[in-house]
């Protein structure tokens, strides 16, 4: 059975691939939850312009990634926190930190977003990539002090 695909599909395509898959795979899975369609000659029309549409939609999105990216360069954020021994802290700082303190410089920047694989838990300086688009990374300075109390 050969179907276009209307959204990605882990290990079978991406959205407007016509992909050959089993009967009962399309019919049962795929067709029922709308991620393709039968692969008709009109439908093949129809995802042909979705995809020039999703070409120069993706093309937009991706100038204002590489629009936003520039604006990353020079600016960093910092946290004042609590640490124990061997600068230890208590607590952590997480993407949600790091987006709040973006958007608080003007960033609206989605956490999500923020490519941190596991929250910062010691003082220093780091460097977070945050992932404005699927071809734009920027990297953003984090910095992490200790509170003037200790």
């Amino acid at each position: 059975m050969e179907v276009i695909l209307k959204e990605d599909v882990p290990r079978l395509g991406s959205r407007g691939d016509v992909v050959k898959v089993a009967e009962g795979y399309g019919r049962n899975f795929l067709l029922p939850k709308k991620l393709a369609i039968e692969a008709s000659q009109g439908n093949k029309a129809v995802i042909e312009q979705m995809k020039a549409a999703a070409v120069r939609r993706s093309a937009q999105e991706k100038a204002g990634a590489e629009e936003l990216a520039k604006q990353f360069d020079g600016v960093s954020v910092s946290f004042q926190r609590r640490s124990g021994e061997h600068d230890q802290l208590f607590g952590s700082v997480t993407s949600g930190n790091i987006a709040e303190a973006l958007e608080k410089k003007g960033f609206n920047i989605d956490r999500r977003k923020v490519q941190l694989h596991e929250p910062l838990r010691t003082l220093g300086e780091f460097t977070v990539p945050i992932k404005l688009h699927k071809d734009v990374t920027a990297h953003l300075k984090v910095l992490i002090e200790k509170e003037a109390g200790e």
